[in-house]
């Protein structure tokens, strides 16, 4: 077996328009493909599973998450650009599964007291670097909470490396979770709740 052969997945068919679209507004800081696979396959593990999305973007993570669910399963997606939202609704707002929500992040986590999720992706600064254990505290028992971009990307601000390495260790320490760290794509941690 080659490395190559290691690397394939397979692409939502609707991952090429979006990133289009995106790209055209300017905004290029969605997750990779290889996120997405692995986003898609871990929900695929969750039938009938509530889903959250903190970081909408323009909907290219949305789309893998979506086609991993099964029709049993919801996703709420955030994000505050209602630009990127819109492509997001042109793509996908179609799904039943979807609810779409522009809203600060902050303060949608600050709506959600008591809610429980069976997969959280944490992909903006709220519920990653701000409101964490609030975030935290919404995951159910087996349940996923997932962060990318852990390793040093090239659009970082000056003093973001600290940020990661503090949060890294903050949840490297998390004693409800089992925690794995994966040095692949833009360096991810998967979590599930004990």
């Amino acid at each position: 077996m080659t490395i190559k052969h290691m690397q394939q997945y397979e692409v939502p068919e609707i991952i090429e328009k979006i990133l289009e679209e995106s790209l055209a507004l300017g905004f290029d800081m969605s997750s990779e493909p290889l996120t997405g696979s692995l986003l898609k396959t871990l929900a695929a593990s969750k039938s009938g599973g509530n889903f959250l999305e903190l970081g909408s973007g323009a909907g290219l993570s949305t789309s893998w998450i979506l086609s991993g669910m099964d029709e049993a399963s919801s996703l709420v997606t955030v994000d505050y650009d209602q630009d990127l939202l819109d492509i997001v609704k042109r793509h996908l707002g179609h799904d039943q599964r979807l609810e779409v929500v522009c809203q600060d992040g902050d303060d949608f986590i600050d709506s959600l007291e008591g809610r429980q999720f069976d997969f959280i992706f944490a992909d903006t600064w709220s519920g990653k670097y701000r409101l964490l254990d609030e975030t935290l505290a919404m995951v159910k028992k087996g349940g996923f909470y997932i962060v990318d971009d852990m390793l040093p990307q090239n659009n970082w601000p000056e003093g973001h490396e600290e940020k990661a390495k503090d949060l890294i260790a903050y949840l490297e320490g998390h004693s409800d979770f089992h925690v794995t760290k994966l040095a692949w794509a833009s360096g991810l941690m998967l979590l599930v709740r004990k």
